[in-house]
């Protein structure tokens, strides 16, 4: 008797726990604008996606609670970056990273309309013209990265020009680049009919990741998924609805959602770092990818490009599941988030995968998971 009081007793405790966490996207957000003030120093350098990631996680929070908090947050750092003349400082446009922080330069003259803002954005843009290509037209991931074309980086590319070709201008360029862009790095990277991509794909193949028949990498990353999983769902959203292309982008889309459902721990509600490798005991569930999965899903239901009641449970899932790497600080009484890498280029095998260090706060984790609860928790979800 005294054993089942104390398991009922875990059992409230646990319970209450969760539900002091029903709004984490509120308490995340405030955690991030705390522990940095000026949106500048969030990780890893001045300008670069982590910033974009995050603030337009914050611009997502501003959508829906109108909460003027979250618009001065933003608007500092695009102020910080974008002088009087429309100069936008450190940006390089050396890598499809450096574009992903002009995402909110795009957000800032949406809601300003003021002309400084369509300049910078405009300079970004213009980044694309001579930016390297492989000999089909898919982007390098850098432009010293010789033929490489990472998972990843079709998000931080082509959320910046999707966003630029629908509210400030170039639509067509900007639309038809996007497409070539998503079903080009599908075809290349699909990993037979699973709905998957692998991490990366070399033209080359002499990268030291990169098979030397195919030039693919060896294996499907959370993370590196997820921004496609991402941009596949931010894209749609946008995307002009008579475009030549749509219609293939929803079949992939659908196809990825359907292998994301397919290979999802139906135990935890999470995915694994190497994704489709889940029977492997070395294996475990990260917290970046899954919270980028967990939008995806969600966001593709509300577009109508899954049926939501099919997915239902996986969300429901996720979303538990992502609740449960979200711990309190026993100092500051913060919010941690848990169970992530911190930065991971494209890797050569399973073990360094899945071996390589894991972090608290990793910049993209905590990113994610604000995306990914934001969506759930929203008015009108």
């Amino acid at each position: 008797m005294k054993r089942i009081t104390i398991v009922c007793f875990l059992i409230i405790l646990a319970c209450g726990s969760f539900a002091q966490k029903q709004n984490l996207s509120v308490e995340l957000a405030r955690t991030i604008m705390q522990r940095h003030p000026d949106p500048n120093t969030y990780p890893y350098r001045s300008w670069c996606y982590p910033q974009g990631y995050m603030l337009m996680g914050m611009a997502k929070m501003f959508s829906s609670t109108n909460d003027s908090v979250y618009y001065r947050y933003i608007m500092k750092y695009a102020d910080e970056h974008v002088d009087s003349l429309g100069n936008v400082a450190r940006f390089k446009g050396n890598s499809m990273d450096d574009m992903m922080a002009g995402t909110v330069i795009v957000w800032a003259y949406r809601q300003t309309g003021l002309e400084k803002y369509r300049k910078a954005a405009e300079q970004i843009r213009r980044s694309f013209d001579d930016y390297p290509r492989t000999s089909e037209g898919l982007f390098w991931h850098g432009r010293k990265t010789k033929g490489e074309v990472w998972v990843d980086g079709v998000f931080m590319g082509q959320l910046f020009l999707t966003s630029y070709g629908k509210y400030v201008g170039d639509s067509d360029y900007c639309f038809n680049e996007a497409a070539k862009q998503l079903t080009g790095i599908y075809r290349k990277l699909h990993k037979g009919d699973s709905g998957l991509l692998y991490h990366g794909w070399d033209e080359d193949h002499d990268a030291k990741w990169a098979d030397p028949q195919t030039g693919l990498s060896p294996e499907v990353w959370s993370e590196g998924l997820g921004w496609y999983a991402l941009v596949l769902v931010e894209a749609l959203e946008i995307f002009p609805k008579n475009h030549p292309k749509r219609t293939e982008l929803v079949q992939i889309c659908r196809d990825l959602m359907a292998g994301l459902k397919n290979v999802q721990d139906t135990k935890t509600g999470l995915w694994y770092q190497v994704v489709d490798k889940g029977d492997r005991t070395d294996n475990w569930h990260d917290t970046s990818g899954s919270a980028m999965f967990l939008y995806a899903l969600k966001k593709a239901g509300e577009l109508g490009i899954i049926p939501e009641k099919s997915y239902r449970k996986a969300i429901e899932k996720a979303y538990v599941g992502i609740q449960s790497k979200a711990q309190d600080n026993p100092v500051d009484g913060l919010v941690d988030i848990v169970d992530a890498c911190d930065g991971l280029c494209v890797q050569p095998s399973y073990d360094v995968y899945i071996n390589y260090k894991k972090k608290v706060n990793a910049k993209e984790a905590v990113a994610g998971v604000l995306w990914g609860t934001w969506i759930v928790e929203k008015k009108g979800k």
